[in-house]
C-alpha cells in the first residue's frame, strides 16, 4: 500500500473512532455542542484528504491538504476541551492519533508548498 493510500485509511479509520468515542459521552448540552463539532472536524478531515486525492491541480491539491490541517487541529482542540473542561476524558489513543496524523500532513503541506 503506497502512503497516500495508507494516510486516507488512517483518516478514516480515525473518524470512525470519533464517532464511536462520541456516542459514549454523557447526554449534556455540552457534551453534544462538543461532540458535534469533533465529528465534523474529523470526518471533514477524512472527507477533505481523499478529495485532496482527486485534485485537477498542485494548487487545489494544496489547498485541500491545509483544510485537512485545519480540520486536524479544530479536532485536536475539541479533543482538549473535552478532557480540561471536565466533561470526559478522551482515550488516549485518539489524542496520540490526532497528533500524529497533524504531524505528517503539516509536514507534507510544508514540503509540498517548498518544492513548487
Amino acid at each position: 500500500m503506497q502512503f497516500a493510500e495508507t494516510l486516507q485509511h488512517r483518516l478514516y479509520a480515525f473518524a470512525i473512532a470519533v464517532i464511536r468515542f462520541c456516542r459514549t459521552l454523557p447526554p449534556t448540552d455540552e457534551a453534544r455542542e462538543i461532540a458535534r463539532q469533533l465529528r465534523r472536524a474529523s470526518t471533514g478531515a477524512s472527507a477533505n484528504y481523499r478529495a485532496s486525492r482527486r485534485g485537477r491541480s498542485r494548487a487545489e491539491w494544496l489547498a485541500k491538504l491545509g483544510v485537512v490541517v485545519e480540520e486536524l487541529d479544530e479536532t485536536q482542540h475539541w479533543l482538549g476541551l473535552l478532557g480540561d473542561s471536565g466533561v470526559i476524558a478522551p482515550p488516549q489513543e485518539l489524542i496520540t492519533e490526532c497528533r500524529e496524523l497533524l504531524a505528517i500532513l503539516t509536514k507534507s503541506t510544508e514540503t509540498a508548498r517548498r518544492t513548487r
